[in-house]
């Protein structure tokens, strides 16, 4: 079998591809429509985030059997239109759950604690304590939207703190000892921090509106590494201004472009990012909650595993 990949990951991946018996061929500068010439001619694609598979793409992809995505998910392809086409989509959101439970939980912690604000305040000669006083998590109610692989590491991140933690997931019966699941409504009644865990979907794109905002009962804090889209940001800085949002930590904008690589590509920044950037009770990181040294090598080894399993088992 013939692997094309289009970006580069840790080395393990084609190592051990190469060990079993895969041909693996890398191209990472080509344009998407030179990649589209020669598709025909492999197996197999390992990508990131480079650019979309579309349908368009498919088509020209006579002979693939999968596609393996070093990430957590798979928004970037037609899986519709690959499925029909029995290709195995392959992901490995195993691999940095971690990462983005810790990553999560450092933005939580940052900003209770005043901890980017009096960082740059001190640097610049400033040295005010009483505007810096923190806040405490213990005592405090989480609610996470999305109980998945993500979700469940952010839960048990929390266990060493004094908190409630719930979940809301649309599957039923994923809660589990470090998290107990309700209802969307009990949810939004209680909560005082609410994390975002979901995957790209028609249901999450734009959940988090006025009207969801406006449900919670108690002012809240918003915590985002999961999908840009899910937020919708005018209304997330209109609750900032009001005060019904308290605070945010946003791993993810909703200006991401699909490929995730780049975002300041235009001069034109908008007005609602300009707020964000602004903004003392805002914490923002460039999509790397999922980025760490060891999350490079375990996304990796967890796509090789599922390849491995899928091809060699047959």
């Amino acid at each position: 079998m013939k692997i094309l990949h289009l970006d580069t990951n840790h080395p393990l991946l084609l190592h051990q591809l190469n060990d079993v018996g895969f041909q693996n061929e890398e191209d990472y500068t080509s344009s998407k429509s030179d990649i589209e010439a020669k598709i025909h001619l492999y197996d197999g694609i390992i990508i990131r985030s480079r650019f979309s598979i579309d349908k368009y793409f498919l088509e020209k992809a006579t002979h693939l059997k999968f596609i393996g995505r070093v990430g957590a998910g798979l928004e970037n392809i037609d899986c519709e239109v690959a499925r029909s086409k029995n290709i195995h989509l392959i992901a490995a959101p195993e691999g940095n759950r971690n990462a983005v439970g810790e990553h999560t939980l450092g933005m939580l912690l940052s900003l209770f604690n005043k901890l980017n604000k009096a960082n740059n305040e001190v640097k610049k000669g400033i040295w005010l304590r009483e505007e810096n006083r923190g806040i405490e998590l213990d005592g405090k109610t989480v609610g996470i939207i999305g109980y998945g692989n993500m979700g469940k590491s952010f839960a048990k991140k929390l266990k060493g703190f004094d908190v409630e933690v719930l979940c809301y997931d649309i599957t039923k019966n994923v809660g589990d000892e470090n998290c107990r699941q309700v209802s969307l409504q009990e949810l939004q009644e209680k909560a005082t921090i609410l994390s975002l865990h979901t995957p790209q979907t028609a249901q999450t794109k734009n959940m988090v509106n006025a009207d969801f905002i406006n449900q919670f009962q108690h002012h809240f804090w918003l915590l985002n590494t999961a999908r840009g889209s899910a937020v919708v940001t005018k209304d997330l800085v209109n609750a900032l201004q009001s005060g019904k949002i308290l605070g945010a930590g946003l791993d993810v904008l909703e200006y991401e472009k699909s490929s995730f690589e780049n975002f300041f590509s235009e001069d034109f920044l908008p007005e609602d990012f300009k707020y964000l950037i602004e903004a003392e009770n805002v914490l923002l990181t460039p999509h790397v909650a999922g980025w760490t040294i060891e999350s490079h090598e375990k996304l990796a080894q967890t796509i090789v595993d599922k390849i491995k399993n899928i091809f060699l088992n047959y």
